[in-house]
């Protein structure tokens, strides 16, 4: 069976993937871990995205693992984008859930992250972090969604991942990373030479309620992919906590044909 790499994102841990996993396993390997400073993972003394897709590429060679899928997810996609360009020829496909690669998805909630990347003084990097509270990370499960849809989120999700959040050096991670998502943003012209280059198989699944990453980013991800599959569903950011038993079909057919 082919590999098949889950990233997950802020602010989260490899159980988003929960409910998918026992239906891809049927077709696939399936890895999915904790990026680091996430869930039960470790914290690295240096916070980069490289550092993360360093880590994770590190554990595929140990685990002997070849060509692979690669799912892409907010955070996660700077990692699985720096394993894919160190490897292309190691990509069997992407699955894209919610992941930018194109300043069209920047949505109003990233104004004050950009503004810090360009002048990161005291007052920008306040601006910019100021969603890294309890507050927040609900946000991230709930922001933008209908309220019958949002409703079928247990509070326990966001309430582990807080909990997570206090623990020592996890801040620190985060604040870390959101400087960081500058450098991803600058290789976005790098990004779609790859894909131009590379055009690898892709299967689409966007949450069309999502309030950090606007709804054009589809049209720029389909322009970049011409031949990619692309479903937008009735869900928010966090689209797996609410719609698992709608995407696990769409990516086992996908791997199925790829």
């Amino acid at each position: 069976m082919p590999p098949v790499l889950l990233l997950h994102g802020f602010p989260g841990s490899a159980d988003y993937f929960r409910d998918v996993v026992p239906l891809l396993s049927q077709v696939a390997y399936v890895i999915a871990p904790d990026l680091p400073g996430f869930g039960e993972s470790d914290v690295l003394p240096q916070v980069t995205f490289d550092a993360f897709g360093e880590a994770i590429a590190e554990l595929l060679d140990r685990l002997a693992v070849g060509p692979r899928y690669v799912y892409l997810h907010d955070f996660g996609a700077p990692v699985g984008f720096h394993i894919a360009m160190r490897a292309p020829d190691q990509v069997l496909g992407h699955i894209i859930q919610n992941a930018n690669a194109h300043r069209t998805g920047f949505g109003p909630p990233w104004d004050p992250v950009i503004a810090y990347w360009s002048h990161p003084d005291p007052d920008n990097e306040a601006a910019s972090t100021a969603h890294l509270t309890f507050e927040g990370v609900r946000n991230g499960y709930l922001g933008g969604m209908p309220p019958d849809v949002a409703a079928r989120i247990p509070p326990k999700v966001w309430e582990e991942d807080w909990r997570v959040m206090q623990l020592p050096g996890r801040m620190e991670t985060q604040r870390a990373l959101i400087k960081d998502y500058g450098n991803y943003a600058a290789r976005f012209d790098e990004i779609a030479d790859h894909l131009a280059r590379w055009q690898p198989p892709s299967l689409m699944i966007w949450a069309r309620h999502d309030p950090f990453f606007d709804l054009a980013e589809v049209l720029s991800w389909m322009q970049a992919l011409p031949r990619m599959e692309a479903h937008v569903l009735d869900a928010g950011h966090k689209l797996l906590e609410t719609h698992a038993a709608t995407a696990a079909p769409l990516m086992v057919d996908f791997i199925r044909r790829t």
